[in-house]
């Protein structure tokens, strides 16, 4: 499936930066916001487009500030939360045009999710959330021995130059590899489907870019606002789809929910990895339309 197959490609102006954002479904009766997150890009939905413009949704799906031919502002600093979140806001603010909005992202993108959510910067209908833990379930994952074995590469992108010189490196074949690795079943992540990632990577400035928002998250202190004795609980009804076999982030993190989340469903995916909803788009597919129905 060819990213022309999915729908329209458009360049949004918002919070001082442009979007290359795939838009499906124009006129649907909702809006389903989709975050994508990394080493991905807005093409890692192209299993879930087809039937949320199906169900009615007008689908927007953006590249985030840094990936594809969206903006790749210079400083570490451009890439703390409280700007990623506003990107969304500005996102929403455009495309909503009073419709309900519904949030779907997965790994960083989640991450922003759940931040924004949790900010209560726009008034959403429903959070959709895949293999990413809310900020503080994370931060307290990372007290532990078991989830910080994991998370060797977040220490790791804290070298300047270095993480980028080897991800570059014979056409960004370490790109390509974060999904192979991570993959419990690859049918999905075929040559074609993996240089479509590393050519995105490949674009000047984009690893440095998305390496930054590791090193932004660990140098600012915007995170901190979402600890579990600081952050407000999340009134969105949620849903959470989690492959319990993710190399990246234990299981674990799926528990621990009361008082982040009021209203949470958690489905897990037996046999599936991190990249849940490329690796089993029906089952993830099947979970999303049943609790989009509720």
């Amino acid at each position: 499936m060819s990213p022309d197959a999915l729908g329209d490609t458009i360049f949004i102006e918002a919070n001082g930066q442009r979007f290359e954002t795939l838009m499906a479904g124009k006129g649907g009766h909702k809006l389903a916001m989709l975050l994508h997150g990394f080493p991905e890009s807005n093409y890692s939905w192209r299993f879930q487009i087809p039937l949320l413009v199906k169900l009615g949704y007008e689908v927007w799906a953006p590249n985030l500030r840094g990936y594809g031919r969206s903006s790749k502002p210079a400083h570490l600093r451009d890439y703390a939360i409280e700007y990623l979140m506003e990107d969304v806001a500005q996102l929403i603010d455009q495309a909503a045009e009073g419709r309900p909005v519904t949030l779907i992202a997965h790994d960083w993108g989640a991450l922003i999710a759940w931040a924004f959510a949790a900010s209560n910067q726009r008034l959403l209908e429903r959070l959709v959330i895949l293999n990413v833990p809310h900020p503080a379930r994370l931060a307290e994952g990372l007290r532990t021995w078991r989830q910080l074995k994991k998370s060797w590469y977040v220490f790791f992108f804290q070298f300047p130059w270095l993480p980028e010189r080897l991800m570059a490196a014979r056409g960004a074949q370490a790109i390509g590899r974060a999904f192979s690795a991570l993959a419990i079943d690859q049918t999905n992540f075929g040559p074609e489907v993996l240089q479509i990632y590393r050519d995105n990577a490949l674009i000047p400035g984009a690893l440095t870019a998305m390496v930054n928002y590791y090193r932004a998250a660990a140098q600012t202190t915007g995170f901190s606002n979402f600890r579990r004795d600081k952050v407000a609980a999340i009134t969105v009804p949620t849903l959470m789809i989690w492959g319990e076999e993710d190399l990246a982030l234990g299981v674990e993190l799926t528990d621990g929910y009361d008082g982040l989340v009021q209203d949470f469903t958690l489905r897990r995916l037996k046999g599936v990895g991190h990249w849940v909803q490329q690796e089993n788009p029906e089952a993830v597919n099947a979970h999303l339309e049943a609790w989009l129905a509720r």
